[in-house]
């Protein structure tokens, strides 16, 4: 099983890449990660739509979106803001904007204030990212489809339903992953 996840965590973008056939893959892949998700298939749905529904709510705000680099990730109604805005001013209407979509249980607002960050910058995170879900994907003890992976300024932040034991593995894992400056648990325990 564990070689089967790894085969598939390095295959499914290399067919991605080869253009038709990425409906195809991406739906199959989509299916295999909610066979493996420990939430229900109408969580996910959720989850994906308040993921839509805030990053359109933000963008019509044309003022915030224009002075900031929002990341929203829902994981079983729990809402993580990433990310980058100018003022405490935006990151409290943020939240709002966030706090008012249907399905929302909690909000982690980790936004900084600050200038939005530079594509060198977003590059370093999503290179983090990809280090520590290829060490995740490769430990035999770690379903790498029960961990979300977010990197914002070299912070980790790790969402999922997992067991304390489980976290504690992962949070062992993702530390010693080069680059990684800080994690940050936003787990909900099975125990």
């Amino acid at each position: 099983m564990q070689k089967f996840k790894f085969i598939l965590l390095l295959i499914i973008p290399i067919i991605l890449l080869q253009g038709c056939a990425a409906a195809v893959v991406t739906g199959a892949a989509t299916g295999i990660a909610m066979a493996h998700d420990r939430r229900t298939s109408g969580s996910i749905i959720d989850d994906q739509g308040v993921e839509f529904k805030a990053s359109s709510a933000i963008y019509e705000n044309k003022e915030i979106h224009d002075q900031s680099n929002i990341n929203i990730t829902s994981y079983n109604g729990v809402v993580l803001i990433s990310g980058e805005t100018v003022t405490e001013d935006f990151k409290q209407q943020i939240t709002a904007i966030v706090k008012a979509i249907p399905k929302v249980k909690y909000i982690h607002n980790e936004l900084i204030i600050a200038a939005p960050s530079s594509l060198p910058s977003r590059s370093s995170d999503s290179w983090i990212t990809t280090k520590v879900k290829t060490k995740l994907a490769t430990d035999e003890d770690v379903d790498p489809f029960y961990i979300k992976v977010v990197t914002e300024h070299g912070v980790v932040y790790l969402m999922g339903i997992v067991s304390h034991e489980e976290a504690d593995r992962v949070v062992a894992i993702v530390t010693k992953a080069d680059g990684v400056q800080r994690v940050v648990k936003i787990f909900e325990y099975t125990d």
